[in-house]
């Protein structure tokens, strides 16, 4: 099946629902599962149809091809964050608040849709679905570099690293929470819910690790004086 062909049963197949159980939403997360598991590359329809439990013809009655499955799952990962870039893109306040506000929605995104943005971010280009998927994701992060360099021009970031460089550091550590984030399990970190995530990545971003220790002896003195008041 081309390219053009697998967008346009896209379309055509929305929510379709099959006598074996599955619609194509729930049919779509199982196979995102076993692509995460064993590679888009390594999966084969025999692979999905034996972790659906249904045959072959039941999956073709959703979806005309494997690769229609990838495209609908990156797509679900990459309209998410084009939708935070689009309601970034239509604010008006400081450069650096807007660039919090898309690393903040981008935590939600991927939190809320942690497998798909998993394959999204394991997406190398072996497709023409993947490639497209690529050319969007270049696109946010041509976004992101923008932003950042609007940052450095108002003066809230420094401006001795090259702009694209500090995008694609503050993005690896956003997409970084995909290799250890796993809200169904009870380690600490794991279930932290998107808030505390982005709350943990914003503070380590914009405001960084080291405590600077001038102004934490700064603050003792404050803190005697109130504790002196209260008493």
């Amino acid at each position: 099946m081309s390219d053009g062909q697998a967008s346009g049963t896209r379309a055509a197949r929305p929510g379709r629902r099959g006598r074996p159980g599955y619609d194509q939403e729930s049919l779509l997360a199982v196979a995102v599962e076993v692509f995460n598991d064993r590679g888009y590359d390594g999966t084969s329809m025999e692979d999905l149809s034996q972790r659906l439990g249904i045959s072959k013809s039941s999956i073709y009655y959703h979806v005309d091809s494997k690769e229609d499955l990838l495209a609908l799952a990156l797509d679900r990962a990459l309209d998410g964050l084009f939708t935070v870039a689009d309601e970034v893109r239509a604010g008006h306040s400081p450069a650096i608040e807007r660039l919090e506000q898309l690393v903040r929605g981008s935590v939600a995104i991927l939190a809320e849709r942690l497998p798909y943005v998993t394959l999204l971010l394991r997406a190398r280009g072996n497709t023409g679905t993947e490639r497209r998927a690529l050319a969007r994701r270049r696109e946010f992060d041509q976004m992101v570099a923008d932003l950042v360099k609007e940052a450095e021009r108002d003066g809230d970031i420094r401006p001795d690293v090259d702009p694209a460089i500090t995008a694609r550091l503050l993005f690896g550590l956003v997409n970084s929470l995909v290799e250890w984030y796993r809200p169904e399990r009870h380690d600490a970190g794991a279930t932290a819910d998107a808030a505390g995530l982005a709350d943990a990545v914003c503070a380590v971003a914009f405001d960084g690790l080291r405590v600077r220790r001038a102004e934490a002896a700064a603050s003792v003195p404050a803190e005697m004086t109130a504790r002196a008041a209260v008493r």
